[in-house]
Order: C-alpha cells, then structure tokens, then sequence
C-alpha cells in the first residue's frame, strides 16, 4: 500500500521553509519582486541555498542532499504556497538531470540558473539576475545570452529570451526525458500550493467582508464553493505524490501529466474563487492576493500546456486499450 502522508523529516524540511519566509517578512518579498527590488528574493534564495537547496535533486557523493523526488514535491509545494519568486523550477528541479557535473557542482553552491527549453519552455524565467542561462533543446545544452525583457502575467516573473553562445553540449534524451518530468511535477506541486495559499486567503477575507450586514462566509452558497476547492486540492495532491513516488515506473509521462492537470485545474478554481471573494480590491497591485492570482495561469502554461499533459494522458490510456 501506499503512503502518501509526509516523513518527520519531510515536515520538518517544509516547517523550515516557512519558517525562513516568514522571517523575512513573507508576503513582502513577493510584492518587493513585483515591483522590481529583488533585494529581499535574492537573500531569501541565499538562505536557502545554506538548506542545500541547490543539491535537492543531486546524489550526496556527489555534494548533494540526495533527496528524493518525493521530497522536491514537498518542496515545491511549499514554495508555491509562499509565492517565492526565482527560476526554483529551473535550478532545482529541471538542470541537476540535464547538465554535466561541474554545472551541477555551482548548482548546489548555490548559483541561480535558469533555462529555456524548446519547445516547452521559450522564455527563460529570471535570467536578469540568474548568473547561469541554458538554452536546451532536443539534442543538449549550451551557454546562452539574455535578450530583452518580456513581461508575464505575473509581475513576479520576468522572461527573456536567449541565444546561445558557445558550443552545444550532448544530452542523452532520457536525461532530458527526466529533467522535463521533474520540471513538471514540481510545477504541478507549485500550483497546489499556490492553490491552498489563495483558499487560505479567500477563507479569511470571508470572514472579514460584509454583504447585507453580515459576512459572505455566512452564505451557503459561498461555503459551497470554497468547500469544491478544497475537494479540487485535496485530490490534485495525491496524484503529485503518486507521481513522485513513481517517477522511475513505466507510467511516468502518464503520471506526471495527470497531476499537472488535475493541479492547475484546482488551482485555477481557487484562483477564480479567491478573486471574487476579495472583490475588486483583489486587482489592485496593493493587495498581495493578486501575485497568487497571476502566478497560478503562468504556472499552468509552464512546462507544458495543459492541453499538452492531457492528450500524454489520453494517449496513455488508449494505448493501454489497444
């Protein structure tokens, strides 16, 4: 049987991160980077990197922490919660698989890289600021340039495009199989823990918010509809740990876009429903909800579409009928 509830370990890790973000003022960063002072995000990443953040996903012979992929949902999970800004994805998940020994050896100091991927990925996230950029294809990696800023729907995100500038170094595609698949999931974790960050928030602005003289959290109707996010999370999750725990499986394509969809599809509910539950205020710049709000469809358009994941799983499941 499966267990899918977390090791001591593995909640204290995530108690840890929050505890981190919260000492540095939690919401305040992600507004700070929205508003172009990553001052705060820059040192929160350092901090980080002090946990081994940059070895998550590298064996410890060879410097890492050697966690599992499991735990880099976890992780992530927590990182989407707290809306940290930076290439996380990029330099955790998605390089360690793709990239020689010496990159990997400056990954785990803690150098911040970040990567495009064609065709799944033709922005790199953050490479203002990241002093390692990739840019990856089909047949491997090579040193790339920033061109010019492209803004996101999410002010927390800033994309650029790159162009390589040396020589393409050869990845075996199963490395790039794998590195694609770690990228997702830990989107896919990210979006459930944006997604139980805006429940989280829209519970406590119902309480707050008064219709016809009472708060809208009294109404049934309401209830109801937070209650379906709740539901949506509750079963997204699952199927990102399942994925986690069989990333080696056979099924792996399969099980990774399986949580990819069902977790931005909960994600997106809670987007929707959070932002009608602040109201207006929740499209002011001002109000933190909103970095929540935009991250969510970035994160679902990110490392592959929704509509990508579902036809992998559609044809999973007729290819096992055949």
């Amino acid at each position: 049987m499966m267990q899918f509830l977390p090791t001591d370990e593995q909640t204290a890790f995530a108690e840890a991160i929050d505890e981190i973000v919260a000492a540095n003022s939690g919401a305040d960063v992600v507004q700070a980077w929205a508003a172009g002072d990553k001052a705060a995000g820059l040192a929160l990443w350092g901090q980080f990197s002090e946990l081994g953040f940059g070895g998550l996903r590298v064996a410890e012979d060879d410097g890492g922490l050697g966690a599992s992929v499991v735990d880099l949902a976890i992780v992530f999970e927590r990182l989407g919660y707290h809306g940290v800004p930076g290439p996380y994805i990029e330099s955790l998940a998605f390089l360690p698989a793709v990239v020689a020994d010496d990159v990997r050896a400056e990954i785990c100091g803690g150098a911040m890289a970040t990567a495009t991927y064609a065709p799944f990925v033709p922005y790199a996230l953050d490479a203002d600021v990241a002093s390692l950029r990739f840019a990856v294809d089909g047949s491997g990696y090579s040193a790339a340039d920033a061109g010019d800023a492209i803004a996101s729907m999410a002010k927390t995100r800033t994309l650029f495009p790159l162009t390589a500038n040396g020589t393409t170094t050869a990845v075996s595609e199963d490395a790039l199989d794998r590195g694609f698949a770690e990228a997702a999931l830990a989107t896919a974790a990210m979006l459930v823990g944006a997604g139980e960050r805006l429940l989280d928030e829209a519970v406590e602005y119902a309480k707050i918010r008064e219709q016809f003289g009472k708060p809208v959290g009294e109404y049934q109707a309401l209830k109801h509809h937070l209650a379906n996010v709740r539901v949506a999370l509750s079963f997204a999750r699952p199927l990102v740990l399942r994925a986690a725990l069989d990333i080696d499986g056979p099924n792996r394509d399969r099980d990774v876009s399986a949580a990819k969809v069902s977790a931005s599809d909960a994600a997106t509910l809670a987007a929707r429903l959070s932002l009608q539950v602040h109201g207006a205020i929740g499209y002011t710049a001002e109000h933190h909800v909103g970095r929540w709000v935009t991250l969510v469809p970035a994160l679902v358009q990110s490392w592959g579409s929704t509509s990508f994941h579902r036809d992998r799983v559609a044809a999973a499941i007729l290819n096992q009928g055949a």
